[in-house]
């Protein structure tokens, strides 16, 4: 490591480790920093946006009396990941747990901040975790968080709108099919969906750029590698730019906007590929269409293909400055393993566990959780196929260990491909390099392909 941000927070981890003992290599050190599992007081960051944590911090303080945890609602992912930045390039100050977007894991993983949760026999639960959710958190083949939800892509689409074009959707097996589809959907004067380039794109490009195999960038270490021109990303540039070039996607509406929410309440919009957390943000933004949205998997790039991947999701984590990590790694397989994972499911939490994900409860089109969104996708079992779709196989992918950076700059560059100014091609070229040079800037060595 030579310079950049990455060299300060590295450097200020390394200090704690000599100074503070939070976590080390040194045997006695790390011995000393995993305190009593069965008693300890500990201090938790991240977000609620469902309100359920109060309660699930009381069910685990019930099951392990000698153990307190403080909550610190820290706001955003974004103001947690800040916070938790600060805090390790302070040498002091950071929770003993934290909340983190799967994609920002390997950000803290690279530089110390966060402990490997495979002395903890985290390694051994693998085979309970969707692929999806589990493989994001990997790195150096070892987890270094335990995941607290999934979020497969999925193929959610209005089914008056594809009537009316005369497309059958659950006969889009696909990309090429989704093309003809599109084609046939514009001349009803709708489109079948948007992109519009915009940072808040850049979860559903990644995601759609893993299903089609590839690997855009590979982190090893200090040694990051950029190649936006590898096989599966120049399958999924050509196919985009056919569709921004032929005007079959909206490209002016960016995700989450009120047009968009208007767009996708009148019909204008006929279809997203987006996360399995999407039910309930389609309910609240397009309520008029109630009735008329369905879900499915995604269209495959090879026929008889059934590959998934993953947008969105988050993750908890261990921070490298505790000195009480039995007890942390205790309260995160609760939540995430656990019978608090249970009941994060219960309370509307996509669950990334295979034995919810499996269970009947989860699926029981019955049960008073499944019966408002069933009735919103025209009775569709709605569980049933997000349970199925997580369960499928992913391929390798990465993130960058700078991720919000990636997100944020995404915006920047790629938004000139949906204007017109510059080809995708052009534009992922120019994205590429502002990868590399931002990598670059933060110490590590940096190979734009």
């Amino acid at each position: 490591m030579r310079n950049g941000k990455k060299f300060i927070a590295a450097t200020a981890a390394a200090a704690t480790l000599v100074g503070m003992a939070a976590c080390g290599n040194d045997a006695n050190n790390a011995e000393a920093n995993l305190g009593d599992a069965d008693k300890a007081e500990l201090v938790f960051w991240g977000w609620d946006s469902g309100n359920t944590m109060k309660d699930l911090i009381a069910d685990f303080e019930e099951a392990n009396p000698g153990i307190t945890v403080k909550f610190n609602n820290t706001g955003t992912a974004a103001d947690t990941s800040t916070a938790l930045s600060n805090a390790i390039e302070a040498g002091n100050g950071a929770p003993d747990v934290v909340m983190l977007e799967d994609p920002t894991v390997t950000q803290f993983a690279v530089t110390g901040g966060l402990v490997s949760l495979k002395e903890f026999g985290a390694a051994d639960l693998k085979d309970d975790y969707a692929a999806g959710p589990w493989n994001k958190l990997q790195y150096n083949g070892e987890p270094y968080a335990l995941p607290i939800d999934s979020g497969p892509e999925m193929f959610f689409y209005n089914k008056a709108v594809f009537d009316k074009a005369g497309v059958d959707a659950e006969s889009i097996e696909t990309w090429d099919d989704y093309y003809e589809a599109a084609k046939k959907i514009r001349v009803t004067g709708s489109y079948i969906t948007n992109m519009a380039g915009t940072e808040n794109d850049y979860q559903p490009f990644t995601a759609q750029a893993w299903q089609a195999g590839a690997q855009p960038w590979k982190v090893d270490g200090e040694n990051i590698t950029i190649n936006m021109h590898d096989e599966g990303m120049t399958k999924y540039v050509e196919f985009v730019q056919k569709l921004i070039d032929e005007d079959l996607v909206d490209t002016k509406t960016p995700n989450w906007s009120d047009d968009w929410n208007r767009e996708l309440n009148d019909g204008t919009l006929a279809s997203l590929t987006i996360g399995a957390w999407m039910p309930i943000n389609l309910m609240n933004g397009a309520p008029d269409q109630a009735g008329n949205w369905r879900v499915r998997t995604l269209p495959q790039w090879n026929a008889g293909d059934e590959v998934s991947a993953e947008d969105g999701g988050s993750a908890l984590a261990v921070v490298s400055q505790s000195k009480q990590q039995a007890a942390a790694y205790k309260f995160i397989e609760y939540l995430t393993h656990g019978d608090g994972a249970d009941t994060m499911a219960a309370t509307g939490t996509f669950p990334s566990l295979k034995r919810i994900l499996s269970s009947d409860s989860f699926t029981d089109p019955d049960a008073e959780a499944n019966k408002e969104v069933n009735e919103f996708f025209g009775g569709q079992n709605v569980n049933e196929v997000l349970a199925a779709a997580a369960q499928l196989p992913v391929t390798e992918f990465q993130y960058l260990p700078y991720n919000p950076f990636a997100q944020s700059s995404y915006g920047d560059q790629i938004s000139k491909a949906y204007t017109g100014e510059i080809t995708l091609e052009e534009a992922m070229a120019n994205y590429a390099q502002a990868l590399g040079d931002h990598g670059t800037q933060q110490g590590y060595t940096v190979t734009v392909e």
